[in-house]
C-alpha cells in the first residue's frame, strides 16, 4: 500500500474552520493542491494570501512540483484561492462538471444575465469516475451531490477528500439545505464514500470542534462507518433525511455565503473591475427574508 499513499498535509484555516491541502505523490515529488483559502477581511470586505502564501512557502520549502489545483465545490463559507495559486505555480485548476448547475442557480439569484456558467472558469471539469494522475498517483473522482450539486470527492491512492460531505465521526455530516442541496442526495453520496475499503483515509474539508476539542480533520471509512453520529449502525435513508431536514432548518445562515459564493461561481475570482478600478460585490436584498435567514431555501423554491 506504500505506493498507492499519498503524503496528506492539512492547513487549518481558524476563521472559517476549513482545512485546504497538500497532496504530494513522495515517489515523485509532485504534488495536488485541494480547496485551498483566500482570506477576507469581514470589516473592510477586503481580500489576502496571507493562508495561501503558507501552502506556497510549505510547497517550496519541501521541494514540490504543483501539478493540479482542485476545488470539491464552489464554497459558501470561504472564498478560494485557486486562481492566486495558478498565478504562482503554474498549475491548472478544476472542479467536478456539476458547477455549471450551481453556476446556474446563483446566476439567477445574483441577476447576472451575461455570466457564462459554462464551467469556464476552471482548465477542467472532471466527470463522475474519471481518472487522472498526481505523479505516480491514481485520482478517481466520486460525484458526491447532496451539500451542493456539484460536490465531487477526489480518492487520491488510500485517501479520500469529501468537503462537506462528511466531517468528522463526533461532526457528523454536512448540511443540505443551500440552493441545489438535497439531503437524500446527501446520504446516497456517503453511502458511496462508504463502500471504499475501510482502511481508506477520509480527509474533512471543515472541522468544528465539537466539544470546544482541537481541530481534527483525518479519520477512515471504517471510523466512519461505525461512529458518525449521523450515520449510526442502521440507520435508513428516509431517516437520516428527516433528520437532516429537522436539523438543517436550526441552522444560522452563513456569514459570506452572499460574499463568497458570488467570488467561488467566478472559479476564485473577483468581478472584473469598474472604471475605478474596484471590484463590487451584488448582493441580493431581501431575496431570502421570508425565512428570516434562518433556512437558506425561499419559501417557493
Amino acid at each position: 500500500m506504500a505506493d498507492h499513499r499519498p503524503a496528506v498535509t492539512g492547513f487549518y484555516h481558524e476563521e472559517t474552520n476549513s482545512i485546504a491541502y497538500v497532496v504530494a505523490d513522495p515517489t515523485t515529488r509532485r504534488c495536488a493542491l485541494i480547496d485551498p483559502v483566500l482570506d477576507f477581511d469581514r470589516a473592510c470586505r477586503g481580500t489576502h494570501t496571507q493562508f495561501a502564501e503558507e501552502m506556497v512557502a510549505f510547497v517550496r520549502d519541501q521541494g514540490l512540483t504543483v501539478e493540479w489545483i482542485l476545488d470539491t465545490h464552489p464554497h459558501a463559507d470561504h472564498f478560494s484561492a485557486a486562481p492566486y495559486l495558478k498565478e504562482v505555480f503554474g498549475a491548472p485548476t478544476a472542479i467536478g462538471e456539476h458547477v455549471v448547475t450551481v453556476q446556474k442557480i446563483w446566476k439567477e439569484i445574483y441577476h447576472l444575465p451575461d455570466f457564462p456558467a459554462d464551467g469556464s472558469q476552471w482548465d477542467r471539469l472532471f466527470r463522475d469516475g474519471e481518472r487522472f494522475q498526481v505523479g505516480d498517483l491514481d485520482v478517481e473522482v466520486i460525484f458526491s451531490p447532496g451539500h451542493t450539486a456539484a460536490s465531487i470527492t477526489y480518492v487520491i491512492g488510500d485517501a479520500a477528500f469529501v468537503h462537506d460531505t462528511l466531517f468528522m465521526p463526533d461532526g457528523g455530516t454536512a448540511r443540505a439545505d443551500f440552493p441545489g442541496g438535497d439531503a437524500r442526495a446527501l446520504y446516497r453520496s456517503i453511502q458511496r464514500i462508504l463502500e471504499l475499503p475501510p482502511g481508506t483515509r477520509v480527509f474533512t474539508g471543515h472541522d468544528y470542534q465539537p466539544g470546544g476539542r482541537d481541530p481534527k480533520w483525518e479519520s477512515t471509512v471504517a471510523e466512519q462507518r461505525e461512529n458518525n453520529t449521523h450515520l449510526r449502525r442502521g440507520v435508513t435513508e428516509d431517516a437520516f433525511v428527516q433528520a437532516r431536514e429537522d436539523r438543517d432548518r436550526t441552522l444560522s445562515f452563513p456569514d459570506l455565503l452572499l460574499d463568497a459564493l458570488q467570488v467561488n461561481i467566478r472559479g476564485g475570482r473577483l468581478p472584473e473591475p469598474e472604471a475605478n478600478g474596484v471590484s463590487y460585490l451584488k448582493i441580493p436584498l431581501n431575496y431570502f427574508h421570508e425565512t428570516g435567514c434562518s433556512a437558506i431555501r425561499k419559501s417557493k423554491d
